[in-house]
């Protein structure tokens, strides 16, 4: 299975000019964690964390009105191609240590994201359906 069945779609967004204290609006909004950090032309350029805001921009007194997002965002932003398979983007992310990755297409442009609660979702579901096929194959449990 592809990457991309399990990934959102709706994708949350900021430019790279975009102000922290926008940022954190559009965090508090959209009611997630993270945001992608995006060029004119579409394409990941970092992601920006509530934690990255905590620790590059109140723990350091700066100004979120002023500090834009392209200065406080993690950049070489590990993406995934929307035709990976599942399993080595498990491997992928467990190997850098990320927990959200954006899916990009072939041009490299967003289309995506998926984050370990996406996966481990998704395998809960997937299990289940396992699950329920056993039941109907094995003998009853006596009760």
């Amino acid at each position: 299975m592809g990457i991309v069945k399990c990934c959102r779609e709706q994708v949350v967004a900021v430019s790279l000019d975009t102000p922290a204290v926008d940022v954190a609006r559009i965090m508090g909004e959209k009611n997630v964690g993270s945001v992608v950090v995006i060029s004119g032309d579409n394409r990941p350029a970092g992601i920006l964390t509530d934690r990255d805001l905590a620790v590059r921009v109140m723990a350091q007194e700066k100004n979120p009105g002023e500090v834009r997002a392209k200065e406080v965002m993690t950049r070489d932003v590990i993406t995934f191609q929307d035709s990976m398979g599942i399993y080595e983007a498990i491997r992928k992310m467990t190997d850098e240590g990320i927990r959200r990755m954006p899916v990009v297409d072939d041009a490299g442009k967003l289309i995506g994201i998926v984050t370990m609660d996406d996966i481990i979702r998704m395998l809960g579901e997937e299990m289940a359906i396992i699950a329920k096929n056993i039941e109907k194959q094995s003998p009853p449990i006596p009760v």
